[in-house]
């Protein structure tokens, strides 16, 4: 098969792997049918964090060919959407909701596993990885809102429910790409009464009001945080969404919460200090991390299938496998939000 490969920073190309084969009896194989360029990706792409040299990515939709023999929940022919990390669902950890961190789990794209920029995936723990989507015959739109719910959609509402947003709440979310926006859609679906999107892009800030901001501060450093104090009288927001991992999204953050408040972070940190004094004497709180997907897909799932949001917009770049490289520059220069890759037919 044809699959994407990191060979070193800058440096993503098409290659040929073996056919992914079941090799457990809980193993599935999935034929892709969308996969994207995460923006964690790009941490790999532009040699900030360490890769392993193969496969990539961790973001994918498809239909299901193989089944080992001890999978139950999920047949061939389905359609289904894979989270970003495999889970045996069994686990204490799992058993608690944190499907992140399984015991026995791992992420896709890195350590040998197949990667979801690719024809096909192998897939660990199929039954307490694997969500089957209900229906046939999606739209294109469908389909990409779909392939949110493997990451970015599901980190951004990990990144609002974190944050403790609910209805009334005053929100702020730090960070303008895929994940941020996502967030937007997710504090506006848990009743925020006022969300507050930082951003500098007129296309994003146009898309994140349609998501459902309702102001916009194109300010950075203090003064984006005298922008949102003056906003609010003082106070601060309710919940503060971190979801770009740098030590200036996270010290804007933390200075925007309100006392009592917790600051909601799922941006991959680089350089980041947790502001202990601020967390000790104004009492604000951090909670986040990577997302528990495979607990948040089935309740975004109907929302999705339903048309109630639509987070696939966010896909503003789209080409095939043959395009990777240019998928991967776009997003690094920000002339594109996320990029979807087309690999396979639905045929479902």
């Amino acid at each position: 098969m044809r699959a994407a490969a990191f060979l070193g920073p800058h440096h993503i190309e098409v290659a040929d792997r073996p056919d992914p084969t079941v090799a457990a009896p809980t193993d599935a194989v999935v034929r892709v049918v969308l996969g994207c360029v995460c923006g964690s990706d790009l941490w790999y792409y532009r040699g900030e964090s360490p890769h392993a040299l193969g496969p990539i990515g961790h973001e994918f939709i498809g239909v299901v060919e193989q089944v080992g023999p001890e999978v139950r929940g999920i047949g061939t022919g389905d359609l289904v959407i894979a989270p970003l990390t495999y889970s045996d669902g069994t686990c204490v950890h799992c058993q608690a909701g944190w499907t992140s961190n399984c015991a026995n789990g791992g992420s896709f794209g890195n350590h040998g596993i197949d990667g979801g920029q690719g024809e096909s995936v192998r897939v660990p723990f199929a039954d307490g990885t694997l969500v089957r989507v209900p229906g046939s015959g999606h739209s294109d739109e469908t389909m990409g809102s779909l392939l949110t719910l493997s990451d970015v959609m599901c980190t951004g509402h990990h990144a609002a429910m974190s944050a403790g947003v609910k209805p009334g709440s005053v929100v702020a979310v730090v960070g303008d790409g895929a994940v941020g926006l996502c967030a937007i859609i997710a504090a506006c679906r848990l009743g925020a009464a006022r969300i507050i999107a930082l951003s500098r892009n007129p296309a994003r800030q146009q898309l994140a009001r349609s998501f459902g901001a309702t102001d916009i501060v194109a300010e950075r450093g203090e003064a984006a945080i005298e922008a949102i104090k003056e906003m609010t009288d003082g106070i601060g927001v309710d919940a503060a969404v971190e979801c770009v991992g740098t030590g200036e999204s996270m010290a804007t953050a933390f200075a925007i919460a309100r006392i009592g408040s917790i600051v909601g972070a799922v941006g991959a940190p680089h350089g980041v200090e947790v502001p202990i004094d601020t967390v000790i004497f104004r009492n604000i709180g951090l909670r986040g991390g990577v997302a528990p997907v495979r607990r948040y897909i089935p309740e975004l799932l109907d929302d999705v299938v339903e048309g109630r949001i639509n987070p696939g917009r966010v896909f503003d770049f789209e080409t095939d496998l043959d395009g990777i490289g240019e998928a991967y520059a776009a997003m690094d220069e920000r002339r594109a939000i996320k990029s979807l890759l087309r690999i396979g037919a639905k045929e479902v």
